[in-house]
């Protein structure tokens, strides 16, 4: 690829091209609609604009090491609010400024809720990952629907369940399951809760907010007997619950949960399993 010819064409289909760019800003009018663009230059705000400007099929940046704030991963989401699925290389396995190279040996290490829909995972090749982009349309939900459901683990004959938010829970949910969400857990959440009623949830604690506002709901919850603990929201993704059950730490817990064990400190996903215990007989400390 010279100066010139800043565009090096990859991959070819009756959907469109996979092309490769050793920068952002060579995205061209000539990709709209039709191409996946892979550059070598960090999937920050900045070049993402640059790239939406010409609105691909796609697009896979590097994440360079993802950085303060998100900054090298943060024009995932700016790509997804405008419609183009989205994924970043690992940093480790990217030649920088060589987009040819990065299409050929790099790996996928973040992806947009679009991308995922499409099939593209974190840990798979970025040679595989654009061709996905290239075949796969994701699947259009309306912003109440774009939310993932998985169950993550079982334990005492009761499933431990990820959503995105406790506003998602199911009515299969009511009294069966431990839901891991990903919400702060103040007084707005009570409503869902109560609606809801599982065997016990994990929410975030926001932060904590002003008067421990954030884990409000923790407490009202107390006299429906719902069993429920936070996360430090510095330590999990608000809005991934996945984040909550893969990386929270438990910041607080009510009284029924405590009687389950749960306790401050405790990895999210060790009080997830306590959570989906019977209730024992004893008081908590």
């Amino acid at each position: 690829m010279s100066a010139d010819t800043p565009q090096a064409v990859v991959h070819e289909s009756a959907r469109g091209r996979v092309v490769a760019v050793d920068s952002a800003y060579d995205t061209r009018a000539e990709n709209r609609g039709r191409d996946v663009v892979v550059n070598a230059s960090y999937c920050g705000v900045l070049p993402a604009r640059f790239v939406a400007e010409h609105a691909p099929r796609g697009a896979i940046g590097v994440d360079c090491g993802i950085g303060p704030d998100g900054a090298g991963i943060a024009g995932l989401w700016f790509l997804e609010a405008l419609g183009i699925p989205a994924a970043t290389a690992d940093i480790d396995t990217v030649v920088l400024g060589d987009g040819v190279e990065m299409h050929r040996s790099a790996t996928v290490s973040r992806v947009n809720a679009l991308a995922e829909r499409c099939g593209v995972a974190a840990g798979m090749g970025v040679r595989e990952a654009a061709e996905l982009l290239l075949e796969r349309d994701p699947v259009e939900l309306a912003p109440s629907e774009a939310t993932r459901r998985t169950v993550v683990d079982e334990a005492h004959g009761r499933e431990v369940v990820c959503t995105d938010s406790i506003a998602f829970g199911l009515p299969e949910d009511r009294g069966r399951t431990v839901l891991v969400t990903a919400g702060h857990t103040g007084r707005s959440a009570v409503p869902y809760l109560r609606r809801v009623a599982p065997w016990g949830f994990i929410c975030s604690d926001g932060g904590g907010g002003r008067d421990d506002s954030g884990t409000a709901g923790l407490r009202e919850v107390e006299a429906d007997g719902l069993a429920g603990a936070t996360v430090d929201g510095r330590t999990a993704r608000m809005g991934d619950g996945r984040s909550t059950y893969d990386d929270g730490v438990i910041s607080a817990a009510n009284l029924p949960a405590r009687r389950r064990g749960v306790r401050v400190g405790q990895p999210a996903r060790e009080a997830a399993r306590l959570l989906a215990s019977d209730d024992p007989k004893t008081e908590a400390p």
